[in-house]
């Protein structure tokens, strides 16, 4: 029995390490200055805005769902069967709980309501960068824009 435990836990605390992997460090998801081109070139410029496109919502999670799904599915998969059936429950439990938990958090993400828009520039030097922002205020198709720290304002 002891040794059953052990596995668990060993277990429990690898997959927690393993999907914690996954998580997003992003200190804020909907300013994420992504441009096209290297970050160093993406502090400042001018341009012109070529297209501007929404999206839906965010659904990057943190990993919490995954890890608190993994632990309670594991916890639920002991409760069945014997040996090594047992342990094979206990593995399949705390695999569907991560894959559930992270569903259910990457749901709620998506549904908090929030547009983000992707305004795609070309650059007065011909390149094409494209902002990622959670509100576009008084931006068109075809206004010169100044970037600054990954943000998109009319010039």
């Amino acid at each position: 029995m002891k040794s059953t435990n052990t596995k668990i836990a060993t277990l429990m605390i690898a997959s927690a390490a393993l999907l914690g992997g996954c998580a997003s460090t992003s200190s804020n998801p909907y300013n994420t200055g992504s441009v096209y081109g290297s970050p160093s070139t993406a502090a400042m410029g001018y341009g012109t805005i070529d297209s501007i496109q929404v999206t839906r919502g965010s659904a990057s999670t943190s990993g919490t769902g995954a890890v608190v799904g993994g632990l309670v599915g594991a916890l639920v998969g002991n409760q069945v069967g014997s040996g090594s059936g047992r342990t094979a429950a206990t593995v399949a439990g705390a695999v569907g709980g991560a894959a559930l938990g992270n569903k259910v958090e990457g749901d709620r993400a998506a549904n908090s309501g929030r547009d983000m828009y992707q305004i795609n520039i070309r650059m007065d030097n011909g390149e094409y960068r494209s902002v990622m922002q959670d509100s576009v205020y008084d931006l068109r198709v075809g206004n010169r824009v100044r970037i600054v720290d990954g943000r998109a304002y009319r010039y």
